[in-house]
């Protein structure tokens, strides 16, 4: 990552993007600071608060990933606010698709949901304890602090003295590895996300 000693103008749209394309950090730090609050308060107009806060995390990282390919004249803040909004509109999908599942699936295995046994000696959850065992272990450090401990990724950030953006990545890449090893269980895979992190293994 380039860092360059210079003071940019946020307002000037095009300085900022070049700046971008060929990787100055300093411009990336003054666009994640100038947008950061105004994209979480837009946000949290479709979804919670925290939801709010990893969605604009996931932007600003995608920005970075992507700051070879952005248009010298394209607009930050239309571009910003945006993809912010298609992410918040794509979880709420996602939600209600989860939901419906969930209610399809307990409505099918309604019996074997409803013994303590399934949680407790279910195949599904013993394997989901294994893959998570086999993740390394900054990505599993950072997986059960946002899942068992609720820490959102900013706050993980903090506690381990990283970036936002590398407890993103290693969040996804936990999710990725377990959604892998877990590929032969897809019709219960929401029910991992929702119960399993709160057993031990």
């Amino acid at each position: 990552m380039t860092k360059v000693n210079l003071k940019l103008n946020i307002e000037d749209n095009d300085v900022i993007i070049t700046a971008l394309k060929t990787g100055d950090e300093t411009a990336f730090d003054e666009v994640y600071r100038y947008y950061f609050r105004a994209l979480c308060g837009f946000c949290s107009q479709y979804v919670g608060a925290a939801e709010a806060e990893e969605i604009v995390q996931d932007t600003m990282m995608w920005l970075w990933e992507n700051r070879t390919s952005l248009i010298p004249h394209l607009t930050l803040k239309t571009l910003l606010f945006t993809i912010v909004k298609n992410k918040a509109l794509n979880k709420i999908s996602h939600l209600e698709t989860r939901r419906k599942v969930h209610e399809d699936i307990a409505q099918k295995y309604d019996e074997e949901f409803s013994s303590p046994d399934f949680y407790l000696h279910n195949e599904l959850f013993q394997l989901y304890g294994t893959a998570l065992e086999k993740l390394p272990q900054e990505f599993k450090q950072a997986y059960e602090m946002n899942r068992n401990k609720q820490m959102t990724h900013k706050e993980i950030a903090v506690s381990l003295n990283v970036s936002p953006q590398t407890v993103n990545y290693r969040i996804s890449q936990a999710l990725k590895i377990l959604r892998i090893a877990l590929k032969d269980y897809l019709p219960f895979i929401f029910f991992i996300y929702d119960f399993a992190f709160h057993l031990k293994f």
